[in-house]
């Protein structure tokens, strides 16, 4: 069978019960993002979703944002450049400290919430975060939107990249993801949820937001772990995987 790799952002609890939710989600994923202190998580749900991760088999990497936990990371902040990369680079660390108590080799980063977005928009922004990345995350990879600046700016600095792509947000005509103010570019129907998502595993053609046919591929499906029915979806996303061929990264 075809390997596809779905990726959540978890750990974004207070306590032990948003984890065992989150462990339920594990189980029809390959890879999740854990919060590590800024927008969101704690020492004991840092702890707990490694723990759990081991126990599902799957890869786990640092999810750091903007350190506002009152927004919960998704308004920009307007900080100094130094700030924030030693705000970004003491979140991935917390993380990695567990990691290392728990004996759990991390294996990316993914850019949470208005600092995902901000950076893949921003070249500048997304070069210091990817060469700080390089200087101080050697071995780790850095999740990134597909054909944004993230990717360019870990291409320039040689850095390993793992292109995301989203089966349930339209894109542009120029392959960039549409903007979520934008009429129709949330995509509610699981049904064409699951056949974007079957394209840009495959590499085979799907609608843009004006209806243009696009084509391109990545490495990795983003599933959002904050949706109510997350578990729910994760299942039958992977069930329709396998009925088409596929199966989970382990």
């Amino acid at each position: 069978m075809k390997t596809v790799d779905i990726n959540c952002d978890l750990g974004e609890g207070e306590d032990q019960l948003h984890c065992a939710r989150d462990a339920h989600i594990m189980r029809y994923i390959s890879r999740c993002n854990i919060a590590c202190g800024g927008h969101a998580g704690n020492a004991e749900t840092m702890r707990l979703s490694l723990i759990n991760a081991r126990r599902h088999q799957i890869a786990a990497g640092a999810h750091p944002g903007y350190p506002d936990r009152k927004n919960f990371g998704r308004i920009s902040l307007k900080m100094p450049r130094q700030a924030l990369l030693a705000s970004v680079q003491e979140q991935i660390q917390a993380l990695q400290s567990q990691a290392r108590e728990e004996q759990f080799a991390l294996t990316h980063i993914k850019l949470h919430g208005a600092l995902y977005n901000d950076a893949e928009t921003d070249d500048t922004l997304a070069d210091d975060l990817v060469r700080m990345f390089s200087r101080a995350f050697p071995t780790l990879n850095i999740l990134a939107l597909a054909n944004a600046a993230v990717e360019r700016a870990a291409h320039r600095h040689g850095y390993p990249v793992l292109r995301e792509g989203f089966m349930d947000r339209r894109y542009l005509n120029d392959h960039q993801l549409s903007p979520r103010s934008m009429p129709e570019a949330v995509i509610e129907d699981f049904d064409q949820c699951l056949e974007q998502a079957l394209a840009l595993t495959a590499g085979t053609t799907f609608p843009s937001i004006d209806k243009k046919p696009l084509r391109f591929t990545v490495d990795s499906i983003c599933l959002h772990g904050d949706n109510p029915h997350a578990e729910l979806i994760a299942q039958n996303l992977q069930q329709a995987l396998q009925r088409a061929g596929y199966r989970l990264c382990r």
